[in-house]
């Protein structure tokens, strides 16, 4: 945290300080520039920093003669970036085996190691040892409630436990302003920022991933150019579950020319790795009818922004096409609801059945209940639109295998307050929101 810039309390604060109670260890991984240092730093006692480019090569080192030595220091002690020396992964995780007590180490990555044994195969994840002794933390660019720009009114929390609601007070906020919170993204240092040069970071972060991150990952060289050009089919196909073969002929779009299959599944899965692309699962619930449920995961970013950035768009662009301006909604919604769900002990994921009923979001928590939201700009015949998607589907449910909807929700750009409808189903502005 640099000189004079005061700390944001983060919803992943609470969550990090639990997980150090319970683990010997918690790994802190997700996008670069979303806060993991600054975050981990307020419950640190000691810090390692892998990336000081005055002392790295002495690190590597030291890493490899005697690993050892570099997790001596007040704990819980800090290694920031550990991925860069992968034996830290071992040397934890044995020496959480033989030592007392939680909370002895933080580590934070920004991408999983080549040798991490933590290979992506497509859309899973399969997760080398460290069960129980290292808890794994996903953390993501700030929400609009940790940037203070929700009043937070409207708890999710409270709607999952029942607890009585009718309407709550929301930052009012115009379409323009919406547009340019997505197009600035949650961004730590951008949030401290106005204006254009708010804006430029999730430029320069999709210049870096591009001619940069994207190789560094694994030592893999790839071509800029060709990420770039894949950064953008996903912008334009995000929210939809494109298959590999789509994002290739979108790729090709122009010139006629694009990669195979298979290249395009190497790029992407390297962006998964650097916590670039973070696609929604399909949720699976307990019907009543046969309807077949689509399991194919649906395409997003970590955060909106990169989705604009990548496209070249601005706050003006987006209000010039109303309709790519849901889809990039879409994505800062989700990305506020994971934030939300994770400090409950939840996640979000997308129904789509081959009816083509389709909910944007599900937020279940681990107890097996669950949420369902839809997301809209706001105005009469959108909200109307939401609230019977939601209705449809929550008849759909076999209450007898599951359990009932906990709340139905339409997540609106706009607005100037939540409000339950006659129906039941809430109508709340995103500037309402919190966990």
């Amino acid at each position: 945290m640099k000189d004079g810039e005061v700390y944001k309390k983060r919803i992943i604060d609470d969550v990090l300080r639990r997980k150090l109670s319970g683990s010997g260890a918690v790994l802190v991984e997700g996008p670069k520039w979303c806060g993991k240092t600054t975050t981990c730093e307020q419950q640190a006692k000691s810090v390692l920093y892998m990336a000081d480019p005055v002392r790295r090569d002495r690190y590597l080192t030291q890493a490899a003669v005697d690993i050892t030595e570099l997790l001596k220091g007040e704990q819980p002690r800090l290694i920031d970036e550990w991925q860069d020396a992968p034996k830290f992964w071992d040397a934890v995780r044995y020496d959480v085996d033989h030592v007392t007590g939680f909370g002895h180490y933080l580590l934070t990555g920004s991408a999983v190691p080549p040798d991490d044994r933590t290979e992506r195969s497509g859309k899973k994840d399969i997760v080398h040892s460290g069960t129980g002794r290292i808890a794994r933390i996903r953390m993501l660019p700030m929400s609009l409630w940790e940037s203070g720009e929700s009043s937070g009114t409207v708890s999710l929390g409270d709607l999952f436990a029942g607890r009585p609601f009718g309407s709550a007070k929301a930052i009012e906020r115009s379409l323009s302003d919406v547009a340019y919170l997505i197009c600035r993204g949650g961004w730590p240092q951008a949030v401290n920022l106005d204006g254009e040069v708010a804006l430029d970071q999730a430029f320069d972060y999709v210049k870096a991933v591009a001619h940069s991150d994207i190789s560094r990952v694994d030592g893999v060289s790839r071509d800029p150019a060709r990420a770039r050009r894949l950064m953008r089919s996903y912008a334009r196909l995000q929210g939809t579950q494109s298959s590999i073969p789509n994002i290739r002929r979108d790729m090709a779009m122009g010139d006629g020319h694009g990669p195979d299959d298979d290249t395009v599944s190497a790029y992407l899965n390297a962006l998964r790795k650097i916590f670039v692309v973070e696609d929604s699962e399909a949720w699976c619930p307990a019907l009543r009818s046969k309807a077949a449920i689509r399991t194919t995961d649906t395409r997003y970013f970590a955060d909106p922004s990169i989705a604009t950035a990548s496209l070249g768009l601005g706050p003006e662009d987006l209000m010039n096409d109303i309709r790519a301006f849901g889809s990039f909604f879409e994505t800062m919604a989700v990305r506020d609801l994971r934030v939300y769900a994770d400090a409950l002990n939840g996640q979000v994921s997308h129904y789509l059945d081959r009816n083509g009923l389709e909910c944007d979001a599900v937020v279940h928590l681990r107890n097996g209940t669950s949420g369902l939201v839809e997301v809209k700009l706001g105005g009469h015949a959108l909200i109307e639109d939401g609230a019977a998607t939601l209705n449809a589907l929550s008849g759909l449910i076999d209450t007898s295998r599951q359990e009932p909807v906990a709340f139905k929700m339409v997540l609106t750009a706009t607005g100037d307050c939540a409000y339950r409808r006659p129906d039941g189903i809430i109508v709340c502005p995103i500037s309402a929101l919190r966990p």
